[in-house]
């Protein structure tokens, strides 16, 4: 009988809130964390906003030495794994450490250290350049850091496949507990590369929407006049776990992870493949190992970007793997209001899906305004929408050409 993996607990640091409920909150309110740039003077770009995390005081959670010695990514991802591992009710001591595995991905990884480094050794020479960089800006530090923080000593890795990388991390970690290397794994995503360098990278690719006006407005999944996404930092983390050592220990389960997907386009590095073919195969992968049928799913979180072409062929894969059912599923992009967290969105995209599960409201796509009859699904445009949720699914897709799918269901007793 194959193991079955539940979510325990919860943890996140978004450009809507410092932890899990203030941010399902503004969320649920139709909220925006988009903004005019802060972290630095935007001035010389044409687009000069992003989802940047506020009010992040490192001191509330780090000795300044400790700060001193992780990027700011990893400071999130840290952060928001303390923050599920105390959701989860879990204490971690020599008697349970090795039980643990951690597996977290950053796109980015400590770009924000390697830019300030390379500055400093431009300005001042090599030798002053820190020897905490390396450590600091691979893309393995945040599973390696949170490790070294909460003592968990299973197995530890990191996930990178860009935009995907939250999703691919959670359905690999769920994997990772059904093979019986760990009973609990620590996962999720983590990004902060809201920088010159890379603002200008997406710029350049005429990735990004430029509505400096009105921030708020910018990012508008599914609408006929969407014109780009928004780039956004943070950090989600979950706790999955064996069932059988949820229910020993008799913890809260928020939800089931039943399904996985993967799937490469081997087409294009920056352009979805036509009609959405690589998304179709990762979600009937993902239902395939569920072992449902399409029909049973109620609410899909779409990677929904707000370019022109990726909205347009995640419609269309939809509509592939779903038939007629499409048309009364519920969809929604949260990156409407989140912007897009890079390697967290897959991960933020997930606890979306494990909030709408549990509260039975599903979480609004704002800005939408002109209909695009390509992108003719029911959004949930602009208003949560109550709705009982049973089956939800995550898209999450990626620079390159990954996509990654995972499904969720309501645990039937909602604890252990």
């Amino acid at each position: 009988m194959e193991t079955r993996v539940v979510v325990t607990g919860l943890g996140a640091i978004t450009p809507l809130g410092n932890n899990v409920e203030t941010t399902w909150a503004s969320l649920l309110e139709g909220r925006s964390g988009i903004t005019r740039i802060t972290q630095f003077d935007p001035s010389p770009f044409s687009v000069q906003i992003a989802g940047e995390v506020k009010d992040f005081n490192p001191a509330d959670y780090f000795e300044p030495k400790e700060a001193r010695r992780m990027d700011r990514c990893v400071q999130f991802a840290v952060a928001a794994a303390r923050e599920a591992i105390a959701d989860a009710g879990l204490e971690i001591d020599s008697t349970n450490a090795e039980d643990i595995g951690v597996i977290i991905g950053s796109a980015a990884g400590g770009i924000r250290t390697m830019l300030e480094q390379q500055k400093i050794m431009d300005d001042r020479g090599p030798g002053r350049v820190s020897p905490f960089f390396l450590p600091m800006m691979l893309a393995d530090t945040p599973s390696g850091q949170v490790a070294i923080s909460l003592g968990a000593k299973g197995p530890n890795m990191a996930v990178v496949s860009a935009c995907a990388t939250g999703g691919n991390a959670i359905g690999e970690a769920a994997e990772t507990i059904r093979r019986g290397d760990a009973p609990i794994v620590i996962t999720g995503g983590t990004d902060s590369a809201v920088l010159p360098l890379t603002l200008a990278g997406f710029i350049i690719m005429r990735a990004l929407a430029d509505d400096n006006e009105h921030p708020q407005k910018a990012c508008r999944p599914f609408d006929a006049r969407r014109a780009g996404f928004v780039m956004s930092e943070g950090a989600t983390i979950l706790v999955l776990e064996n069932i059988e050592h949820a229910k020993a220990r008799g913890a809260k389960i928020y939800a089931e992870v039943i399904g996985y997907g993967c799937a490469a386009d081997a087409f294009h590095l920056a352009a979805p493949a036509e009609n959405g073919e690589g998304t179709v195969r990762a979600m009937r992968m993902a239902l395939r190992k569920a072992e449902i049928d399409p029909s049973e799913v109620s609410y899909i979180n779409t990677h929904g970007t707000g370019t022109p072409l990726n909205d347009k062929f995640e419609t269309l894969a939809i509509k592939r793997v779903f038939g007629e059912h499409a048309y009364k599923l519920l969809v929604s992009s949260t990156k409407s209001e989140l912007g897009h967290m890079m390697g967290a969105a897959g991960a933020v995209e997930a606890l979306a899906c494990i909030l709408s599960i549990r509260d039975n409201v599903i979480p609004p796509t704002i800005n939408y305004e002109n209909p695009d009859p390509e992108c003719d699904l029911d959004c949930c445009p602009n208003h949560a929408r109550p709705a009982k949720i049973d089956v939800a699914l995550s898209n999450s897709m990626g620079l390159g050409g990954h996509n990654s799918c995972i499904i969720l269901r309501r645990f039937a007793n909602g604890k252990a």
